[in-house]
């Protein structure tokens, strides 16, 4: 009988270790890919990033001076993407979980969001193009950017939210009501408070996305080398400006500079949401905001 476990035991253990072994080479192959291709444009880049390059405006279609107007453009596409979609998303996962949770038209809208997530970037692009620039008047502007990158963003940021509000335990919605709270005043004094590190991991990841958007802008931004001095002005962002560095052939210099600064900002935007995820939930740390919320009322 024993000899018989063993025998059976050994194919197993074996197929086991197989598995094991090859999913740690297609990881181990993965990473060393992804490095190699990190460390190339870090080294032919790093060199070029020096102050001039950072704080001199781009000239000669970018074949001299540097990209300052083209970081203060992608500001002010990224920024007011993530400052347009913040409300939206939040307040679409907090309807989502706390008011219509199980009913079937939230199955349908959440489907249709996963939806939403997967659709091509070119896509989005022709649609604001379309919809903002041509039919609201908008024209090639920092806006228009925006708005395009505002609905690609809203499924990462709505999914994320989601998440972070189901991480609070139900018995603090149960305080907070049975101590008088209504329930808005449960959500907005206590279940937000709680989760408000999961809900900005959602805004960096879409901030990190919009930041490295090039089809969508391509179509809504214009691709102006000026400085913009208000939503309404066309400009460039980063990955757009390395697309055309790239793909008309104008520096090398400045083309794995751009990409380097563009990978050092993705870097810092992933760490910093990966480490706010990361963060336990503590349940005591959140039971000063529990009595503090309802006093407040």
């Amino acid at each position: 009988m024993m000899k018989e476990n063993i025998r059976e035991k050994g194919p197993k253990k074996l197929k086991s270790l197989l598995f094991t072994g090859t999913i740690q080479i297609i990881a181990a192959i993965t990473l060393a890919a992804l490095l190699i291709i990190i460390g190339y444009i870090l080294v032919k880049g790093l060199p070029g990033i020096t102050w001039e390059f950072l704080s001199e405006d781009p000239s000669a279609m970018g074949r001299e001076g540097g990209i300052f107007s083209i970081i203060v453009g992608t500001l002010y596409v990224t920024v007011l993407a993530v400052l347009i979609a913040m409300p939206i998303s939040v307040g679409a996962a907090v309807y989502f979980n706390e008011y219509a949770s199980g009913k079937k038209a939230v199955t349908v809208i959440r489907f249709f969001t996963e939806v939403l997530a997967g659709i091509p970037s070119i896509i989005f692009g022709l649609f604001g193009f379309a919809f903002f620039v041509v039919f609201l008047g908008l024209g090639w502007s920092c806006l228009s950017g925006g708005l395009t990158l505002t609905i690609m963003i809203l499924p990462t940021i709505i999914r994320t939210t989601e998440e972070a509000l189901k991480t609070v335990p139900m018995a603090y919605r149960e305080g907070s009501l049975a101590l008088g709270a209504t329930k808005w005043q449960t959500i907005v004094k206590v279940v937000l408070p709680c989760c408000r590190g999961g809900i900005l991991t959602g805004l960096i990841l879409g901030l990190g996305r919009a930041i490295g958007e090039t089809a969508a802008v391509m179509l809504t931004v214009g691709g102006s080398l000026n400085m913009p001095v208000s939503v309404m002005d066309s400009a460039r962002t980063m990955a757009l400006h390395l697309y055309n560095l790239a793909s008309e052939g104008i520096s090398e210099e400045k083309t794995y500079a751009t990409a380097a600064l563009l990978i050092i900002v993705i870097l810092i935007i992933n760490t910093a949401a990966n480490n706010i995820g990361k963060r336990p939930f503590k349940g005591g740390r959140h039971k000063k905001i529990l009595l503090q919320g309802v006093k407040d009322e």
